[in-house]
């Protein structure tokens, strides 16, 4: 039993944002085809049952469009922190410590000690896609979720076009169009906000208790520290 008690703990973070990204793919699952339906019903048309609108074009388009910007934003953030910095910012490294420092500072081949990972110890190719791995899985998720959201963009594009009587386009002009840049624009421009947003006001507000914080009473300067 306490072994159970452990594994919730030792993983709460993971399952409670786990489970809340589940609750909120349901709601927006019934949202979405609450609308979807009334939007069938002003132009006419026959409604549709949840499973269907689940396999639709329209639903895998919202998902993948916030999902795409998401991944965008960690992998920016992940690979930008490299070199980048903010005096003060417990989401930034220290100052003197911009780049991707050096061996003994990341216990790699030489330095590796007997806890770290097995391919951080080796001196070939494996080691440097280990170094890399976080943000190239982030960078691979964003770029397969940007496709997927340009491809179902486009099915349900061409969708709204035939329901209005005119020409479908192809997958290719679909990118060119004010209707993909706009989905995807106005998920860009606030994942980059929210994240410029975290950096700067981290930097002279506290959350006690967070490691998203600095401990209450450090100085505004202090950087790379956590709560």
């Amino acid at each position: 039993m306490s072994g159970q008690r452990s594994f919730w703990r030792d993983n709460s973070l993971t399952l409670a944002f786990g489970t809340a990204f589940l609750l909120a793919l349901v709601g927006q699952a019934f949202a979405g085809h609450a609308e979807f339906n009334e939007q069938l019903t002003v132009d006419g048309l026959q409604r549709i049952g949840l499973g269907e609108y689940l396999m639709s074009s329209d639903f895998a388009v919202d998902v993948t469009e916030n999902w795409q910007s998401e991944f965008l934003q960690f992998f920016l953030f992940i690979f930008g922190t490299v070199w980048l910095v903010q005096r003060g910012s417990p989401e930034s490294k220290e100052v003197h410590k911009a780049g991707t420092e050096s061996d003994r500072e990341q216990r790699i081949g030489d330095h590796a000690r007997e806890d770290s990972p097995r391919w951080a110890g080796t001196k070939d190719w494996r080691q440097k896609v280990y170094s890399r791995s976080l943000g190239l899985l982030m960078g691979s998720i964003f770029v397969l979720s940007w496709l997927a959201q340009s491809i179902t963009g486009t099915a349900a594009y061409d969708e709204q076009q035939l329901r209005q009587l005119q020409d479908p386009v192809g997958w290719g002009a679909y990118l060119a169009t004010p209707d993909f840049w706009n989905r995807t624009l106005q998920n860009w421009q606030s994942e980059l906000l929210a994240v410029a947003a975290m950096v700067i006001l981290s930097v002279y507000l506290r959350q006690r208790g967070s490691p998203e914080s600095k401990p209450v009473g450090a100085a505004h300067d202090s950087t790379g520290v956590e709560g």
